[in-house]
């Protein structure tokens, strides 16, 4: 991959998750708190998105993955993936790193790209075997549904998708990913 087009995947999912002057929509306006902890040695492995909101970082990816590891310092090493305009186009990467956000109970976690500046991530909402999660961060600009396979059948889409609804999200700008 080009260095040109890493530095403009980093950039926009740093700046897509925290710049509060963009033009992103807002697809729910009172984020809730996330509604369970998280257990970080569980949330760890591969994520396939299933869907998500738009936005000018992700434009064109499909068959998107989110791997999470745990570093020797502590903190989460964070990898993502896209194919870019189908689900065999060419892969973009980007590599982060994640910092548990003190007393939320690993639901809140600060990503860089580019440290030192952090964004928002929260896990809203998950399974109790850690299957599925629901993501977001507090503009209310972003959201993800992600599973632990890529393919889920579309009754457990529909659910995840009317979880996302019960938790305020406009569910009409979900887009979503092909795999």
């Amino acid at each position: 991959m080009r260095y040109s087009s890493i530095i403009a995947l980093t950039t926009g999912l740093l700046l897509g998750a925290c710049n509060p002057l963009d033009n992103a929509p807002v697809g729910n306006a009172r984020v809730p708190e996330p509604a369970k902890s998280v257990e970080l040695e569980r949330y760890l492995g591969k994520w396939y998105e299933l869907a998500r909101y738009e936005a000018s970082f992700q434009r064109g990816c499909e068959a998107v993955t989110a791997k999470y590891s745990l570093r020797p310092d502590g903190d989460v090493r964070v990898i993502n993936t896209c194919r870019q305009d189908s689900p065999k186009g060419p892969a973009r990467s980007a590599e982060a790193v994640a910092k548990p956000v003190e007393g939320s109970n690993g639901a809140k976690l600060r990503v860089s790209f580019f440290q030192p500046i952090y964004g928002d991530y929260w896990v809203l909402d998950r399974a109790n075997d850690y299957s599925w999660a629901i993501v977001g961060e507090p503009s209310g600009k972003n959201l993800w549904i992600l599973s632990r396979t890529p393919n889920v059948s579309e009754r457990q889409y529909q659910r995840l998708v009317q979880r996302a609804a019960g938790l305020g999200y406009d569910v009409s700008m979900l887009r979503r990913t092909k795999f």
